[in-house]
């Protein structure tokens, strides 16, 4: 699959709807990325075929016939750049060339080829609000004040005064100012001081990532999924960090000098987006991204003080609220992207599920709720056989610069060891990623040598070759909903209407598109659920998901977990 129109244009003429066996209805996708299904890897705890302990390219493409078996239609590929990996590839310092860690350039061309043949694409993870310290264009910034790459970056000759528009913290904790010890100014960077933020205001910076882009696309690649860009607008001045007044000129003016006349797919990380603001970036006639990854239904749910280290329990009519919001607010005007988890996330099944006795059953219904909603799914590496969280129990266990720096932070502050690792183990960004559970060998099957991070201890029992033995395993649930997805307009184009907002575990909804109407409900509680006596009527039709027939009266009960999806 290429970004240029020709194989992958072809590709999207195939994306036709079947004719459903309920309604018949037949209609052609405006574009293939509305009918196909995203997976996220993330190259460092995918597949290892060194032994080093680190996964790499070739990995990759050892395991391309099982994301081909699975369905998908395209991997973003979290960073491969050449990096010093100050936070594990974010952290960029040379876009053109590939972390001797992972590979070659020949090893990505060959990862493009063969995804190709598999008719998958390869989007890669584009990161330009910041660069590596270690980039040569930083290099030449601090080098000398007269070079014209000291305006690719921003810079005072004094700190911030506190509690100043401009003081700003950091997103991993600390000021956004620091000073360079070469130059003896202070610049800017929202994430760690090895990541200095890129000056957008600079026409000449944005032709640089424009020329980049064109670079990246022209080798065959299907887009980019946009790290962090509802930042790149920022004007620290007067304390705006995200959807800065100028952004959404930005993104016009990169679609024009790079994505116009391709048939490509974006996706922007936009953790400032909302409802009212999200039809801005993926409206079709604003030419600025394909859609936007939003993050209310993540952030809801954290503590006001200390955030994301002290998650609150899911409300369900909270979060079915949620995710009704913003199915009505880009249905017709945008789309959504949809996903549980990513490589910053905690696992989908231990946040939002049961990692515990309803494990496979719990990880489905994540699924179903999520695959059979209007939007591209996601898929975060190891989801697909629902994979747990780490449950690292020692501060050294864990990698991720974010947990580091804020046990340090916390504890300083005061905070209690045991609090913050409980926090941790909930919410660190290291839980997704422990190495891809492939087996039941040594170290799950991921590598020959010492991993990287430690393999989850559940992989005995956990792991690809295991699940997609069972025909009633996670994996083989994907598959379905997947194939579903690529069959059945409603799925990809119909309304959306929530059903039971105020049930506390049930979450249901209907998909309509002309005369087919999809029912979908799951409990998602511990407990058995008895479907309440108004709201929904009598069930009765067969499962999608597993062939069977369902009749159910109002008082009718579901299981823990029990998911069904039947046509109306």
């Amino acid at each position: 699959m290429i970004s240029r129109r020709g194989a992958l244009a072809g590709m999207a003429a195939m994306t036709i709807a079947s004719s459903s066996s309920q309604a018949g209805i037949i209609q052609r996708d405006s574009a293939w990325w509305q009918s196909a299904v995203g997976y996220q890897i993330y190259p460092a705890s995918f597949a290892d075929s060194n032994g080093d302990g680190i996964g790499d390219i070739p990995g990759i493409i050892a395991k391309l016939d099982h994301l081909a078996d699975l369905g998908i239609g395209f991997i973003w590929l979290s960073p491969v750049y050449a990096s010093p990996m100050v936070d594990n590839g974010y952290d960029i310092s040379d876009y053109r060339a590939i972390n001797p860690i992972f590979g070659t350039m020949a090893d990505m061309d060959r990862l493009i080829t063969e995804a190709r043949a598999r008719r998958i694409g390869i989007v890669m993870d584009l990161v330009v609000n910041h660069t590596s310290d270690q980039h040569p264009w930083f290099r030449a910034a601090r080098a000398d004040r007269g070079s014209p790459y000291r305006d690719y970056y921003i810079w005072r000759d004094q700190p911030p005064g506190k509690g100043t528009p401009a003081d700003i913290e950091a997103s991993f904790g600390g000021s956004a100012w620091s000073r360079d010890s070469k130059s003896g100014d202070w610049y800017f960077h929202l994430f760690a001081p090895q990541q200095p933020d890129l000056n957008w205001t600079n026409p000449a910076l944005r032709a640089e990532v424009h020329a980049m882009m064109n670079w990246w696309l022209d080798k065959g690649v299907s887009g980019f999924r946009m790290d962090v860009i509802d930042l790149i607008g920022k004007q620290p001045e007067n304390g705006i960090v995200a959807d800065g007044p100028e952004l959404h000129r930005y993104l016009r003016e990169m679609h024009e000098a790079t994505l116009a006349g391709r048939d490509a797919v974006t996706v922007g990380e936009a953790w400032s987006a909302t409802p009212q603001n999200a039809p801005l970036y993926s409206a079709p006639d604003r030419h600025e991204v394909s859609m936007v990854f939003q993050f209310g239904h993540v952030t809801q749910f954290w503590d006001e003080k200390l955030g994301k280290w002290k998650p609150k329990p899911i409300d369900w009519p909270r979060l079915k609220s949620t995710f009704a919001t913003w199915q009505g607010a880009l249905h017709g005007t945008g789309w959504n992207s949809l996903f549980w988890g990513n490589h910053d996330l905690p696992r989908a099944v231990s946040r939002y599920g049961d990692e515990g006795k309803h494990r496979v059953a719990s990880a489905k219904a994540l699924a179903t709720i999520l695959h059979l909603m209007e939007g591209t799914p996601y898929i975060y590496q190891g989801e697909e056989i629902g994979m747990t969280n780490a449950g690292f129990t020692r501060i050294d266990q864990y990698r991720d610069v974010e947990t580091l720096n804020f046990h340090r932070i916390q504890l300083a502050e005061g905070v209690d060891e045991a609090a913050f690792l409980a926090g941790a183990r909930a919410n660190s960004r290291d839980n997704a990623r422990t190495p891809m559970q492939w087996s039941g060998a040594a170290n799950a099957g991921f590598t020959q040598g010492t991993p990287w991070i430690s393999v989850n201890a559940n992989y005995p029992s956990l792991n690809v070759e295991r699940d997609r033995a069972d025909p009633d395993g996670v994996f083989q649930l994907y598959r379905r909903l997947i194939a579903l997805r690529r069959d059945h307009a409603v799925i990809r184009h119909g309304d959306f209407r929530l059903l039971l907002p105020d049930h506390p575990a049930l979450v249901a909804y209907q998909r309509r598109l002309g005369s087919e109407t999809l029912l979908v409900i799951a409990n998602m509680s511990r407990q058995a659920v008895n479907l309440p006596p108004s709201g929904i009527s009598a069930i009765h039709g067969r499962d999608i998901l597993t062939g069977r027939r369902v009749s159910m009266q109002p008082g009718g009960k579901f299981e823990p977990y029990e998911t069904v999806a039947i046509w109306l």
